[in-house]
């Protein structure tokens, strides 16, 4: 579905109800199908991902097409075209902007100027989910949080895949069901799922995952995380898929 609007802020929270909890946040950029409007909240889905629940209304633009994403962990929009201007607004990894010109090793939008070393092209993709979740080491783990100033299980997961080009559901549940089964020995980019929580292998031996007992993206061993987990009484491991 054509999206109606799109996201004017740099990470706005997808709730479950009116002023309620965060189930997700959407970038910049992102669009949203809006369905209804009340009170301040417009209630819809996004389009990358048909995530559904309400967002605050003057978080939300009319949509316009996209041209680049943004490739690093998070950029500035200059007033001018110069790293010594003022910065307009932090977009975080994965925000979606319209470029208006190219000016010398910026590229112009209506936020501002942007380090074309931040941006790609709509279209161009990351070649490896590993590479892009690395990006995020020690990032805070936040629930529902999609950005490396707080991520969570299934969002690293999300991140890593919607970059390489992998439409990714943006819970943990519906991951499971969006991808390969895969048993045998580990390799890499292998999803292992418990109930509520999600890990990525990153060769034969060790996984990335964002995690509340460390709250934060960590490396660790895949069977001392699988023996720590079901010690802990969170159970066994239910799925294992591949990207």
């Amino acid at each position: 579905m054509i999206p109606t609007h799109q996201i004017c802020v740099n990470l706005t929270d997808v709730c479950n109800n009116k002023s309620g909890s965060r189930d997700r946040q959407l970038l910049l950029g992102d669009g949203f199908v809006t369905l209804d409007i009340d009170q301040g909240w417009a209630f819809g889905h996004a389009t990358k991902d048909g995530y559904r629940g309400y967002v605050r209304k003057v978080d939300l633009e009319p949509f316009e097409p996209k041209t680049h994403r943004v490739r690093s962990l998070g950029t500035h929009a200059y007033n001018g075209p110069d790293i010594k201007s003022s910065n307009q607004i932090y977009m975080p990894f994965g925000s979606l902007v319209s470029m208006i010109s190219d000016v010398e090793s910026f590229v112009k939008t209506k936020y501002g100027f942007i380090p074309k070393q931040h941006l790609m092209p709509i279209g161009s993709f990351f070649p490896d989910p590993v590479q892009v979740a690395l990006l995020f080491l020690h990032a805070p783990y936040l629930w529902g949080g999609n950005s490396v100033t707080g991520i969570d299980c299934s969002g690293l997961i999300q991140t890593a895949c919607l970059a390489c080009g992998k439409s990714c559901p943006g819970d943990s549940g519906p991951q499971q069901t969006a991808f390969t089964n895969v048993d045998g020995p580990w390799n890499k980019n292998q999803l292992i799922f418990w109930k509520g929580h999600v890990a990525l292998t990153i060769n034969d031996g060790e996984l990335i995952h964002a995690n509340a007992r460390a709250m934060a993206v960590t490396i660790d061993e895949i069977e001392e995380t699988i023996t720590r987990i079901a010690k802990a009484g969170d159970g066994p491991v239910i799925n294992r898929t591949k990207l």
